[in-house]
């Protein structure tokens, strides 16, 4: 496929390991470990395919809900393999940053995301980022908490107040909004993801659960993105006279 047939910033939610696993007669955390093998190989690939930007919803806010003994295997795995692959990511010179609210999590990963954060710091190919007790309605909502302290405060008015002016106290400031993304186990739903960024991706949903989803089952969704005419609120006419260079409604903050 050619590359500019496919999306330059991939996001996609997991979805699916437990049920892979229930489906199997096996514990949840069968699942959970065969899902961040899928997510290795998904990394690898889509950095040798030259991707620029690859997002992956680890752990949202409401995963926190689930019982304790699965929250705390999900963060040990984490930590694991975050320890584990660092080489690699460096070797395949790929660059890692986080999302969400690392408050919440156990000091043990907290140390192992700023040891693969600073690790990777000067790597220049693709970037991964793990979304990781992430809630788009609660960045949203901070951002517009930091919006309203500098009203408060009289360095800004309300009138002043701009769409590309809330979109850089988003976490997601330095990143593209995403081109595609891919959600598994077929639920039609973004489930608190990327939901301000995500207003003009393309979206693929598949029944394939996580643990399933292998190389044919991503060029399946590159596939489906090729396929797509993306607008943006202009006319099929105005698009093909159009350079790809600015068909996009956020410009990429440096």
């Amino acid at each position: 496929m050619d590359s500019a047939a496919r999306p330059k910033h991939l996001a996609i939610i997991m979805d699916g390991n437990g049920r892979w696993a229930e489906l199997r007669r096996r514990d949840r955390v069968f699942g959970h470990l065969r899902g961040a093998r899928i997510a290795k190989r998904t990394i690898e690939t889509c950095a040798e395919l030259g991707l620029e930007q690859l997002t992956l919803y680890a752990f949202s806010t409401e995963n926190w809900l689930r019982p304790k003994a699965e929250v705390n295997f999900l963060m040990m795995l984490l930590g694991r393999h975050l320890k584990k692959e660092r080489a690699t990511l460096i070797k395949n010179n790929i660059r890692f940053s986080v999302i969400g609210d690392l408050s919440r999590m156990p000091d043990v990963v907290i140390d192992e995301v700023k040891k693969t954060i600073a690790a990777t710091m000067e790597c220049t190919g693709m970037r991964l980022t793990f979304a990781l007790s992430y809630g788009g309605r609660q960045e949203i909502t901070e951002a517009a908490r930091s919006l309203a302290r500098k009203v408060a405060a009289g360095e800004l008015s309300p009138d002043q107040i701009t769409e590309e002016m809330l979109a850089s106290q988003l976490q997601t400031k330095a990143m593209k909004d995403p081109d595609l993304i891919v959600r598994t186990s077929g639920e039609y739903r973004l489930s608190n993801f990327m939901l301000w960024q995500a207003a003009y991706s393309e979206l693929y949903i598949t029944k394939v659960l996580w643990p399933d989803f292998d190389e044919t089952e991503l060029f399946k969704a590159f596939a489906h993105y090729a396929s797509r005419e993306r607008r943006f609120g202009r006319t099929a006419a105005q698009i093909q006279m159009m350079s790809p260079d600015v068909l996009s409604p956020r410009a990429e903050v440096k």
